[in-house]
């Protein structure tokens, strides 16, 4: 199926086989910062300070002309007096203090790159007047002034190449659609149509407008892209992989309790637009989108670190594997290539994170028309659902039978992993025409990046029930862990050198 067919499949789907959910009732009308927040900031704050100490570290040697390394020459060496790194320790206190108050540690795109980089510069300058103070106020005459104004310089520096580098990391996720934020805004007024015109325009956000629900003082105003009413939001929040709830029209207390019951049953976050919103969120700090000032009312606690932890696991492990196995790769790829006709390498179109169509690369272990003689092998299916396996395929070659049973045709995954496509460990990725096949409760196992390896693959490889293999997964996604993901990675190892793939 092609990815524009399953776009326009999964905006339908619910539609025709909705199911709805059980709302849970909630008192709470404010919001504070969330948990997750709180984690990010602690993580940018320690990342600062050893980027102050980095940029000290450089200020000393570059002060005494240093030749060698830092370990035949150390600061001490060079009799620089302990009370400078008391001193520095302070400037780095202040340095976070301006930044956290000048929100530097808040939503990275809340904010354009030029605004960030002056910001980042005028803390740095900030606190490095008030060290300069210091020093003059205590006439510390044995700290160097030259090594102290370098350090300032240099941390200025980094802090803004770093910050730099990281928006344009973020940017180019966007690009690829990774990252992104899906949402969904409840109302279809002139307020509602301005908040889209701008998340479409500035795309730097990172946000995916997926269109406009209708209230019931919105009427018939002619507005694109309405998927449906307030009495719908559950449903599509679950549909459209939704992230976040705008609310940019007027909504009464009772509705909006109904909306914050379905984020969070849906996991999903809210914020409205301060003028739509009369009285009910009394001291709620505001939080500004692009230009746009909105109040957070609910979110979701994203476990931060625990999922950073899981990217730099993949990227080691993907890393080191294509290292470690690339004489392998080569030998597999010229036997591919001797073997039959065709290319090395197969890249299926598969159904990743919220929906995103992207190319898994597999070794080719089929002959060149095996798509087309699949409805022929129809009747000799073996798994029921929607899944679609034959143990002794005739349309898999020679050395397609051995790379299957060991699980080595998976293995250009590991680039997947790499470009942030799929993860180590996941929910398998399903064909398109498959998911299009799924009932509105099996869209969860979509929540998160898809796997090389997961619950399915090393307890249910052989099991055809496809009730299993949903089950499975969406016990992977209510239950993850990184510890969950060691054991499910150590136990892929026996799976896979027992050669029960086919």
């Amino acid at each position: 199926m092609a990815s524009t067919d399953f776009n326009h499949w999964l905006v339908a789907k619910t539609a025709q086989r909705g199911e709805a959910s059980a709302a849970r009732s909630t008192g709470v009308m404010g919001a504070r910062k969330s948990a997750s927040d709180a984690t990010v900031c602690a993580i940018w704050m320690l990342i600062d300070c050893a980027t102050v100490v980095m940029a000290a570290m450089l200020a000393i040697v570059l002060r005494k002309g240093m030749q060698g390394s830092l370990l035949r020459h150390s600061a001490l060496q060079y009799n620089t007096p302990n009370v400078f790194f008391l001193y520095i320790a302070g400037f780095t206190l202040v340095l976070l203090l301006v930044n956290r108050s000048r929100g530097l540690y808040d939503a990275l795109l809340s904010r354009s790159g030029l605004r960030e980089q002056r910001l980042s510069l005028e803390a740095c300058l900030t606190a490095g007047l008030i060290l300069a103070g210091a020093l003059y106020l205590a006439r510390q005459d044995t700290v160097s002034r030259a090594v102290v104004t370098t350090t300032i310089l240099i941390s200025a520096f980094l802090l803004a190449l770093r910050r730099g580098i990281w928006r344009y990391l973020a940017y180019k996720r966007f690009e690829r659609g990774i990252n992104t934020r899906n949402v969904l805004i409840v109302g279809t007024g002139t307020a509602a149509v301005a908040v889209q015109n701008h998340l479409q325009r500035v795309r730097r956000l990172g946000f995916i407008c997926k269109g406009f629900v209708r209230t019931e003082s919105d009427g018939h105003n002619g507005v694109e892209g309405v998927l449906g009413d307030t009495s719908e939001i559950g449903r599509l929040v679950r549909q459209h992989f939704i992230d976040d709830i705008f609310v940019a029209g007027p909504c009464e207390r009772g509705l909006m309790q109904q909306l914050l019951a379905e984020a969070a049953e849906s996991g999903a976050d809210v914020r409205v637009i301060p003028d739509m919103y009369d009285g009910v969120a009394w001291n709620v700090p505001v939080e500004y989108v692009g230009q746009f000032p909105t109040l957070p009312l609910h979110r979701r606690q994203i476990p931060v670190v625990g999922l950073m932890v899981k990217r730099l696991l993949d990227i080691a492990v993907s890393s080191v594997a294509l290292i470690l196995l690339a004489p392998l790769l080569l030998g597999i790829a010229l036997a591919v290539r001797l073997d039959s006709e065709g290319p090395v390498l197969y890249p299926s179109e598969r159904v990743g994170r919220k929906g995103r169509i992207f190319k898994c690369l597999k070794f080719r272990t089929m002959v060149m028309d095996a798509e087309a003689r699949k409805e022929a092998l129809r009747h000799m299916n073996e798994r029921d659902g929607v899944l679609f396996k034959i143990s002794h395929d005739p349309r898999v070659t020679r050395i397609g039978q051995f790379l299957r049973k060991y699980s080595l045709d998976e293995m250009p995954q590991f680039f997947n992993v790499l470009m942030g496509d799929m993860s180590i460990v996941g929910p398998r990725p399903p064909l398109a025409g498959e998911v299009c096949q799924y009932e509105l409760p099996h869209l969860r196992r979509l929540n998160v990046l898809p796997g090389i390896t997961g619950l399915w693959q090393i307890y249910a490889r052989q099991d055809p029930s496809f009730d299993n293999y949903i089950s499975l997964d969406t016990a992977y996604v209510n239950n993850w862990s990184l510890w969950l993901d060691l054991k499910i990675i150590t136990r892929t190892f026996g799976v896979v050198l027992s050669g029960t793939g086919n």
